[in-house]
């Protein structure tokens, strides 16, 4: 549950290349739920409410191109938490990125 999902959409859509599969609406015009495709990954959201909070997450998914993924997160108003970067025994190039909501989204790919 987020404060505005049409904020964290509008930047899923444009850091991630996601893909709306299926929105739900409340009676009031918000979004009760809202399916959203990231390469293998189906993310789900919705507008808070009163009976139903926005919670905060941390997030990790792999994409197919890890820096290009961050640059267009960073493009599209995301605050940087970790550029793309490589730990020593690691075979994943991650980063990580804050959205609109204040989610962390860590994105990787494996470099073998």
């Amino acid at each position: 549950m987020v404060p505005s999902a049409q904020s964290v959409i509008n930047f899923l859509q444009e850091a991630f290349e996601a893909n709306v599969l299926r929105r739900f609406y409340r009676p009031d015009g918000s979004f009760m739920h809202v399916e959203l495709q990231i390469e293998d990954t189906v993310v789900m959201l919705g507008d808070a409410t009163n009976t139903w909070s926005a919670t905060v997450a941390q997030l990790h998914i792999y994409v197919q191109d890890v820096i290009g993924t961050y640059q267009r997160a960073i493009h599209a108003g995301g605050i940087s938490v970790l550029e793309p970067s490589r730990k020593e025994g690691d075979p994943d190039r991650r980063a990580g990125v804050k959205d609109p909501a204040g989610n962390t989204w860590w994105i990787a790919t494996q470099e073998a």
